[in-house]
């Protein structure tokens, strides 16, 4: 039995009988373990917290800034963008149910995963049937810190390719700021015209920023 083993069995324990209260240096501690057999990974978590902020900071981190803090490795790395990854594939299977949108609420719950620990602006598309029957969601482009670059032909290909009766065009701001800027409402109000021409109807905008999302049409910005 190693040194720590006392201590990790304990520590597992401790997080089956309660994950949801778990605090954040813990749980990574805890993943840790599976890329550190031998050594002690509390210190490791708290000096990835330190340095990148929090939790998602750390996950977010890219691979080559991981390695630099000692006792990560390429395995701990790998480790940790496997993580983020599992759990962006989760809430985004969790979604994909077929269900009824009908509402902004209805669409910041289908959509949010799209952009779960987003670095770079990107837009997607949910598509829909007249009834509000949620038919897919198809990814539009991913751009640099500050952009994406979509088009109308590229959002008309992603509704007609799922026969959609009606979308909702989403995007992220990395800047923090959810607001939507003067190209944001310009683009919502041109789209609308030319997906209507071809019995497509536009019927939000939605911009996300971490948890938070701003519709639009809610806003008074889009108005059908």
């Amino acid at each position: 039995m190693g040194t720590h083993d006392g201590h990790r069995q304990r520590l597992k324990r401790e997080f089956l009988a309660r994950p949801d209260s778990f605090p954040d240096h813990k749980l990574l501690e805890l993943l840790l373990f599976y890329s550190n057999p031998r050594s002690d990974t509390n210190p490791l978590a708290h000096e990835l917290l330190e340095r990148f902020g929090s939790l998602a900071g750390v996950l977010d981190a890219p691979v080559d800034e991981l390695c630099k803090v000692k006792g990560m490795g390429e395995h701990g790395a790998a480790l940790l963008k496997t993580a983020k990854e599992l759990t962006g594939r989760y809430l985004t299977a969790r979604t994909q149910v077929a269900r009824l949108a009908r509402s902004s609420r209805d669409y910041y719950a289908l959509l949010r995963p799209y952009f779960f620990g987003a670095r770079n602006e990107q837009a997607c598309l949910l598509c829909l049937d007249g009834k509000g029957k949620v038919l897919g969601i198809r990814r539009l482009g991913e751009g640099n810190v500050n952009a994406v670059a979509i088009t109308t032909r590229l959002i008309a290909e992603a509704a007609l390719s799922l026969n959609a009766a009606a979308v909702v065009l989403a995007h992220n701001h990395v800047s923090g700021l959810a607001f939507p800027s003067q190209d944001d409402i310009a683009t919502t109000n041109d789209l609308a015209p030319f997906l209507s021409r071809m019995g497509v109807e536009l019927l939000d905008h939605l911009i996300f920023v971490d948890d938070d999302m701003v519709s639009l049409r809610d806003s008074g910005f889009y108005r059908p």
